[in-house]
């Protein structure tokens, strides 16, 4: 039997830069105690490292009511947030570490500054996904969100004003695609903006390669995480064969054993010790 670990699979630049930021943080020396706005990723195995350090996950709607004192320093997640937090914890007192992924801090700026100019924005992206709900805010909650064909569709665009299309960094491609070319199709007066990074991309050529080389796909990520999903769709609609794990123990060992051949990919949002566990499961199972 063939085992392949994609070479892009794990942490993403952007999630490895938060986990680092999170990770190098002394406890000793940092206002406390220390709250997070959410999950740092979509990743329980991450989730749990972070809170084992006695960093605690709490609600906007919990740092709204805080009183100042009762938090000391706030972490942003690697999705980010809207402006508005950050004027709560300046009112608060409260220490921000932002370790927001500077690819999303792009798009939060074009929203921003395409609100300004008074521009149609249509933001092609998960909605009530954390990253989606920051850019929104960003651009002032002007932007029509689209996640899918049928949102596409109900677009209402101004005739006399200019159009902006951006899209959430781990947006399918092939929508985002389709996205703008409808748009394009209804409205002449159109700026496009790829602002799917280039992790998803290499991600998502290299899955579609996968599914169709291999006879099994294994996607390794939470159905939390956006870009973890949307691999294992992309596989699933090539390859019925695919099976999506959030780690080593979701693994169905049976399932496998005819395979001739497996090939493994992870989501950005999955750490290097959940994939090294997978493989390392498959090749003592399989004595390869």
């Amino acid at each position: 039997m063939e085992i392949y670990l994609s070479p892009t699979a794990g942490f993403c630049d952007g999630v490895k830069r938060a986990y680092e930021m999170i990770e190098s943080l002394d406890m000793k020396t940092i206002a406390t105690p220390v709250r997070i706005l959410g999950n740092l990723v979509h990743n329980p195995d991450v989730v749990k490292k972070i809170e084992e350090n006695g960093i605690v996950k709490i609600s906007l709607e919990e740092l709204s009511k805080a009183e100042k004192g009762e938090i000391g320093t706030l972490i942003i997640t690697a999705h980010g947030i809207g402006p508005d937090v950050f004027e709560i914890a300046r009112k608060k007192k409260i220490t921000v570490i932002d370790t927001t992924c500077p690819r999303v801090i792009k798009v939060q700026r074009l929203a921003q500054v395409f609100a300004v100019r008074d521009y149609e924005i249509v933001l092609v992206g998960d909605k009530l996904h954390n990253e989606v709900e920051g850019i929104h805010a960003w651009g002032n909650r002007k932007a029509q969100i689209v996640s899918d064909r049928s949102e596409l569709e109900k677009l209402k665009l101004a005739p006399d004003k200019k159009v902006a299309v951006i899209s959430q960094t781990t947006q399918n491609e092939e929508f985002f695609r389709e996205a703008c070319a409808y748009v394009g199709h209804i409205h002449p007066q159109v700026e496009i903006f790829s602002t799917i990074c280039h992790a998803t991309h290499d991600r998502q050529t290299e899955i579609k390669k996968l599914a169709e080389k291999f006879e099994t796909v294994i996607v390794i990520g939470s159905p939390m995480s956006a870009n973890s999903t949307r691999l294992y769709e992309i596989s699933q609609a090539l390859n019925p064969r695919t099976f999506f794990v959030e780690n080593a123990s979701e693994i169905k060992l049976a399932e496998l054993k005819d395979a001739k051949s497996i090939a493994v990919m992870a989501g950005a949002s999955t750490p290097s010790w959940v994939i090294q566990e997978v493989m390392d499961l498959l090749f003592s199972d399989f004595k390869l």
